[in-house]
């Protein structure tokens, strides 16, 4: 599969604000891993190849063990996730598939039980951001780097 052609190369601007919320949440109190699990999931919701290789391989990378990486699309069977990550995890789902989910003052209230309102508003923008790049990925077929993550 080839990539359609090179949204960043024709018309970088848009991304280098998608890169500055990047660096904002990368200094967030929300954590690397549990963002890398939320973009993770929101990856496989979105069926971004080329997302769900580099957040997979940068959790791998964080130290993080496998079975964490494999069980996130079934997070809530698995046991291995906390009450945060749980709640983040929902919270990125119900974000995600906005037209298909209420974004429910149940769903806020488990939320909030565990962020405060700037992580919560954090979360989000990390929620938004990576449905943003999912969705330049997917349609113009990103393709994925395998050969950087087998080297990881």
């Amino acid at each position: 599969m080839s990539e359609r052609l090179d949204y960043f190369a024709l018309s970088p601007e848009p991304f280098r604000h998608l890169m500055a919320i990047e660096k904002h949440l990368h200094k967030s109190t929300l954590g690397h891993v549990l963002m890398e699990l939320v973009k993770l999931r929101v990856s496989q919701i979105n069926g971004c190849a080329y997302c769900l290789n580099m957040h997979s391989t940068l959790l791998r990378k964080a130290g993080e063990p496998a079975h964490r990486i494999d069980l996130v699309a079934a997070w809530r069977e698995a046991p291995c996730y906390s009450d945060r990550e749980r709640a983040a995890l929902a919270w990125a789902e119900a974000v995600t598939l906005l037209p298909q989910h209420q974004v429910t003052d149940e769903l806020y209230d488990a939320l909030a039980a565990q962020f405060d309102e700037t992580e919560i508003v954090d979360l989000t923008a990390a929620i938004a951001n990576i449905n943003a790049w999912n969705r330049f990925a997917v349609p113009f077929k990103k393709t994925p780097e395998i050969e950087a993550a087998m080297s990881a």
